[in-house]
């Protein structure tokens, strides 16, 4: 089975366009006129477990349009998608807790904390365990070479130390791992 499947996936925004003038407004209350704009449109592919990928494509390609709607924050005009077996639109808490979407203008940390403070504030958010959590921002703090700047305040950081603290966090609830069985209940 896929971990992320994807299929004919489009996503299709109306905006309404009104005539300007009074007489444009009037016949708006009538008569409505929409333009389409679609942000993507029939896409399709498989993603295995284990497997580590790149979505590439030019501005207005319908990449962002794609990972929201695979993570649930968008809902397709039409197509089917799986995650981890899951509809990514349903908001299933089961798959909340194993999915993470990290994006570079959203922000997981606290710009006015330091970001191992941070990083602790979304450790009760996922209801992560004290031990587990020490082991996960151990490990990857070490490994991003980022130790020494967990007491600095974000807002301080640089956008790459920034970005791999947003990193950390968003791997916190360890998304994708397949430590659970999220069907029959079994760890």
């Amino acid at each position: 089975m896929s971990a992320i499947e994807a299929r004919e996936l489009t996503k299709i925004y109306r905006t309404y366009r009104k005539e300007g003038g009074l007489r444009g407004a009037i016949k708006g209350l009538v008569r409505r006129r929409y333009d389409e704009t679609h942000a993507a449109e029939r896409v399709s592919f498989q993603i295995d477990e284990g497997e580590f990928v790149g979505f590439l494509g030019p501005n207005g390609a319908g990449k962002t349009t794609v990972l929201k709607m695979l993570s649930g924050l968008l809902n397709p005009t039409s197509g089917d998608a799986r995650v981890l077996g899951f509809v990514p639109w349903e908001r299933r808490n089961e798959m909340k807790r194993q999915f993470s979407l990290l994006m570079g203008q959203k922000n997981a940390l606290w710009w006015d904390l330091p970001a191992q403070e941070s990083l602790e504030l979304n450790r009760a958010i996922y209801g992560i365990d004290r031990g587990r959590f020490g082991q996960v921002v151990g490990g990857l703090s070490e490994l991003l070479e980022v130790q020494d700047k967990m007491n600095v305040m974000v807002r301080e950081l640089s956008l790459g130390e920034r970005m791999k603290m947003e990193l950390i966090s968003a791997l916190i609830p360890r998304p994708l791992s397949r430590r659970t069985n999220h069907r029959s209940g079994r760890g």
